[in-house]
């Protein structure tokens, strides 16, 4: 079977030249690297090298003047944060 799809290809150049010209545009269309080509459509593969594995964070600060920092702690940050989870 391999044999015979190397043969079809050792004796038919131009159909090998088409095919290589073939796999070389679209090679282009997909990559990742957003090259503005003109002629070819422009839609890369996207790429993300780290992906985001962790958890979803968010920072809450309070302000409550004239508290001290375990009020505000006790009082308004850890209710609201325990709420917002």
């Amino acid at each position: 079977m391999l044999n015979k799809i190397i043969k079809f290809f050792l004796e038919n150049k131009l159909v090998t030249f088409l095919v290589l010209i073939l796999f070389v545009l679209w090679g282009i269309a997909t990559s990742p690297f957003n090259w503005e080509t003109g002629i070819l459509p422009n839609d890369p593969v996207p790429v993300d090298a780290i992906p985001d594995i962790g958890e979803n964070q968010q920072i809450v600060y309070t302000e409550w003047p004239g508290r001290s920092p375990q009020d505000i702690e006790d009082q308004i940050s850890y209710p609201l944060t325990t709420t917002l989870l």
